[in-house]
């Protein structure tokens, strides 16, 4: 895992113990020499504010580093296994729970199938039962866990840990989930869209596509369809939290089909998993998740591989405006779709081409996502770590 890194603040005197843990975990001082010379601070002080990090187990003692003279200095490490977080990513027919150590190293993990449009009273007890589980397994505790990332399909709502719009989740919209999760642990829960851990799982973690002040688009192409926007090696959520929801932008292909969302001409309507499945269904094919299509057209099958196609071909005309206006490095196809990435990725880059300047299109790169379907996780537990280990959160749970 590579943490985010972190700029020190400009005078000694706002340097928290929280900024030289930060410091430790992205690598930029090893030793309590380098912390003086990035911080400012004194010997002296650089040690007062470790006292508190190495009593919690934050940071612990590592090899001597070697000197050309004097005595040898012994490094600094960050101890991952000080606390856990625990990742949540809820899908339509599937949930994933992971427990991880605080580098984000997944040490057990549970991908539960459920019931296509099951909702949170039948969902979350067995993520609950899930998560007590693991952490029995492990032989560690709630007092053990830090923090916890939870994802969904949809605009969510930070501050109350709920899904505010979410077509593809019926009866989740309003529902808050943290107290389900108290269940479990009383640690702080985070929550954001599937597409943003999505992106946070290419940004954060190796190996990835994406630099630290990288620009990109993260598509989720599934059973439904968004997108993760990366600015400046920053998500971008826009007013609502509600940026990125490419499968409801109106297409022409779509003209006069009615979506989930209870509007018509949706982009997901075309491209969209469940509309594919539903296409598939009505020819006589055996299939019931978007799955079983991408499956199919992986094995060969001719009308799954041209469905995959010409989801990709939708998109891609639908993602060109976007392109034109974001201008990002790079184009991250993740979700279901991405098991057939040649064959989508081909319908995609065809009209994403032909639709977009030939600036925007000039050094555009179209690739799978790093983490395959475990994006997710590796997200949600970025997510909580984001959360956890920040130099504010840092402070306050020492003082607390």
């Amino acid at each position: 895992m590579s943490p985010s890194t972190s700029t020190a603040p400009s005078t000694p005197q706002a340097t928290g113990a929280g900024d030289l843990l930060a410091l430790i975990r992205s690598g930029q001082a090893t030793t309590r020499g380098a912390l003086g010379r990035i911080t400012g601070l004194s010997r002296t002080a650089v040690s007062a504010r470790l006292v508190p990090l190495e009593r919690a187990g934050l940071v612990v003692d590592g090899e001597q580093e070697s000197a050309t003279g004097g005595r040898p200095a012994s490094t600094l490490v960050f101890n991952a296994d000080a606390g856990l977080v625990l990742a949540i990513a809820l899908g339509r027919s599937r949930s994933q729970v992971a427990v991880c150590d605080l580098d984000g190293t997944e040490l057990a993990s549970v991908s539960h199938e459920q019931e296509v449009g099951a909702g949170p009273d039948d969902v979350m007890p067995v993520v609950v039962d899930h998560l007590r589980e693991m952490l029995a397994s492990l032989g560690r505790s709630a007092d053990d866990v830090r923090g916890v990332g939870i994802s969904l399909a949809g605009v969510v709502d930070p501050r109350s840990v709920q899904s505010v719009d979410s077509p593809a989740l019926v009866g989740w919209d309003g529902v808050p989930l943290a107290p389900w999760i108290e269940q479990v642990t009383r640690a702080p829960v985070v929550i954001d869209t599937d597409c943003n851990v999505m992106a946070l799982s290419q940004l954060r973690v190796a190996p990835s596509t994406l630099g630290e002040r990288d620009d990109a688009l993260v598509l989720k192409a599934s059973t439904g369809i968004g997108v993760g926007l990366v600015a400046d090696g920053r998500i971008w959520r826009g007013h609502r939290g509600a940026a990125g929801q490419l499968g409801h932008v109106k297409v022409a292909a779509a003209t006069g089909l009615p979506c989930r969302c209870g509007d018509v001409g949706c982009l997901e309507t075309v491209a969209g998993g469940w509309a594919l499945v539903e296409r598939l269904r009505a020819d006589g094919h055996e299939v019931h998740h978007v799955r079983d299509l991408v499956a199919q057209a992986v094995q060969g099958d001719g009308p799954s591989r041209a469905l995959v196609r010409e989801s990709g071909r939708h998109i891609g005309e639908a993602l060109a405006s976007l392109v034109i206006v974001t201008n990002p490095r790079v184009v991250v196809v993740g979700g279901d779709m991405a098991d057939a990435f040649d064959v989508f990725a081909a319908g995609l880059r065809e009209s994403l081409f032909a639709s977009t300047t030939a600036l925007a299109g000039r050094d555009l790169q179209v690739v799978p996502v790093s983490h395959g379907d475990r994006a997710g996780l590796v997200g949600c537990a970025q997510l909580a770590l984001d959360q956890v280990l920040s130099p504010a959160a840092v402070d306050a749970a020492l003082r607390g």
